[in-house]
This record gives structure tokens, C-alpha cells and sequence, in this order.
């Protein structure tokens, strides 16, 4: 059975010369698309964010457009500007920016100015200790070639994680999902941070299952692989 709203598994040449993969792909829908260990309307933003950093704009839009009416709010919806500007810079971030004006045009454009903010001496160093455990080599090399890169690492990790509308848990796995995406072995990093912002292993489970419409059954052999890391 097609998926209602995907284009894909209403193909009818796909529905007659591939019904297995089909039915396949209707049961990975089916587990987006239904509440579980993570909300449905979190799960299609996460599916539209995987889009969005693949450069599917119009599965994107039909994603971000399908977590609205499941009750995706705006400022959650928001929320992956920022992620995906820590994550994935500054172009994945204005094209989601882009498709977010177009499912939430009542949003508008904010006018706020740059907030100062402070960074203390070590505090960025104590950030990267408490999160990670030990010192990555790649920030103990920032830290100590260009201190102010890794106030500015702190920083914009720190927004992202705990500074949206998201849970914790949800910026995590939001992570999670475009990292599979791009096959990233980075994805275990983000799963380990889902499970300490209490994500069961279900939910990191469904973020991976999120990457397969926009990167294929890849996505969840990298993200299996990298569960078990």
C-alpha cells in the first residue's frame, strides 16, 4: 500500500515492477510516521533536516509541512535553524530557513540584536570535559592553537543542545539523523548525548530509521554500526 502524501511509493511503475520494495519502504514510513519513542511530528522535522542537508528541498517542504499538522510547533520547528547551522553551516541553515518561512509564514522575520555573551576563562574547556568525558583531540588542538575557535565551538554546541525550543533529547537525536544521513561516524558522539539527555534506545533507534527516506538503507547500517560503538 502506498504511504498517504509520499510521492515515491505512489509511483505506479515502482508499485508494479518493486512491490517489495514498496512494502518496504511503507513499513519505515509507518514507523516515522506513527508516535513511539519519539513523537511523530519530532520525527518527520527530523526527516525534513535529512532533506534538507541531501538537498531534497521538495521532500523537505513535504516533511516540515506534515510535522506542522501533526503539531509541530513553530518555535520547535525553528529549532533546526540553529542545530543545522552548528551541524552542517551556514547554507544547510538557510535553506531551512528558506522552507521554514514557507510551512510558517505567519512566522515572519525576527528583528533581535546579537546578544554579548561572556566566555570565562576554562569554561569552554570544562564544557568540552563534562560533555565528552575526556579531551577530543580535535578541541585540545583548538584550545590550544585558537583559543577564541574554541570559545566559539562552546558556544554554538552549547546553543544547540540546550538552547532551543527542542528537548535535550531531541536536539540530540535531530543531530543523530542528519549525521547518519551524510554517513557519519560523529552520529555515535550524539547518540551517546540522547541517552544521557534520557533517550531510550528505541528513540535512537527511530532517529536513524529518520535518515533511511533521504540516504537509503545505508544509513541504517552506519547508524546500527555506530549504536553498538
Amino acid at each position: 500500500m502506498a504511504v498517504p502524501g509520499n510521492p515515491l511509493t505512489a509511483l505506479g511503475r515502482l508499485r508494479r515492477d518493486a512491490p517489495m520494495t514498496v512494502a518496504g519502504l511503507s513499513r519505515w514510513r509507518a514507523i516515522i510516521d506513527s508516535d513511539g519513542a519519539v513523537p511523530a511530528r519530532i520525527k518527520r522535522l527530523f526527516v525534513a533536516c535529512a532533506a534538507t542537508v541531501k538537498g531534497y528541498e521538495e521532500m523537505a517542504e513535504r516533511e516540515l509541512a506534515a510535522a506542522r499538522d501533526l503539531g509541530l510547533s513553530e518555535d520547535e520547528a525553528g529549532s533546526a535553524i540553529a542545530i543545522l547551522a552548528s551541524c552542517r553551516g551556514e547554507g544547510a541553515s538557510q535553506r531551512f530557513n528558506r522552507l521554514f518561512q514557507a510551512v510558517y509564514p505567519e512566522a515572519g522575520e525576527i528583528e533581535a540584536d546579537e546578544s554579548e555573551i561572556a566566555v570565562g576563562d576554562g569554561e569552554a574547556a570544562a564544557n568540552f570535559l563534562k560533555y565528552f568525558g575526556t579531551m577530543p583531540p580535535s578541541l585540545g588542538k583548538l584550545l590550544e592553537l585558537r583559543p577564541l575557535g574554541a570559545d566559539a565551538y562552546y558556544l554554538m554546541r552549547e546553543g544547540t543542545l540546550a538552547g532551543t525550543a527542542l528537548q535535550p533529547a531531541h536536539a540530540e537525536l535531530l543531530l543523530v539523523t542528519v549525521l547518519v544521513a551524510d554517513y557519519s561516524n560523529w552520529a555515535a558522539v550524539h547518540m551517546n548525548g540522547a541517552r544521557k539527555a534520557g533517550a531510550s534506545e528505541e528513540a535512537v533507534a527511530e532517529a536513524v530509521i529518520c535518515a533511511v527516506p533521504a540516504a537509503g538503507l545505508s544509513a541504517w547500517v552506519i547508524g546500527a554500526t555506530a549504536m553498538d560503538g
